[in-house]
């Protein structure tokens, strides 16, 4: 598939027929986060992939008290639960070798960044998941983990102390009526009012 279809194709899919993901459709579809470029190649991310008993698990530990309501329901349905985790630790082992800590620029050493890096290629990586997704005829959706579930998700899947809990994406076959209802007043944005030229507020108009 062209790149510009997967581009218009791509949505967050919230329902899906529960039928399993092909164990090598599962596996190009992860393999595709690790073309996501990475500050100094340091390659800080990792994804858990939960099926079966532990997807149920890991909606247990995260879903809020009380009756699910229809998102959740829809969710629930997705065969794979797939958790997007940074390491932050591996940033600052990669920029304290030799090459970089000769670059003394301002804002190059990992311990002066302005922006959280691992967080922002861990998001990269699930990026490219999501359109590698739609790219083999599959939906997936990313979502946040709760903060208050973490530690729970921590625990209940072994994840080290040194990795942090970006997000979670669900990923399978969309059902027939998962089309998003129209939102009134959500009209998506145009190149127009989101790109500046030269100076912000000055629109861009190709």
């Amino acid at each position: 598939m062209e790149l510009s279809e997967v581009l218009r194709r791509r949505r967050m899919v919230r329902r899906y027929t529960g039928e399993p993901v092909a164990r090598e459709q599962l596996d190009r579809v992860l393999a595709a986060a690790l073309r996501a470029p990475s500050a100094g190649g340091s390659e800080g991310r990792d994804l858990l992939v939960l099926r079966g008993a532990d997807r149920d698990a890991f909606w247990e530990l995260t879903a809020p008290p009380g009756p699910a309501d229809a998102w959740l329901t829809g969710m629930r349905t997705a065969p794979a639960v797939v958790l997007a985790l940074s390491d932050p630790g591996a940033y600052a082992a990669r920029y304290a070798r030799a090459d970089k800590r000769a670059d003394t620029r301002p804002g190059r050493g990992s311990a002066s960044w302005s922006v959280d890096w691992p967080d922002v290629d861990t998001g990269m990586a699930a990026l490219l998941v999501l359109l590698a997704a739609v790219d083999e005829g599959l939906g997936a959706c990313l979502v946040g983990v709760p903060a208050h579930a973490h530690e729970a998700v921590r625990r209940a899947f072994g994840v080290p102390a040194d990795r942090r809990v970006v997000a979670a994406l669900t990923i399978g076959h969309p059902a027939p009526a998962s089309a998003p209802a129209a939102r009134p007043g959500r009209a998506r944005r145009t190149l127009a009012d989101t790109a500046h030229d030269g100076r912000f507020g000055v629109p861009w108009d190709g």
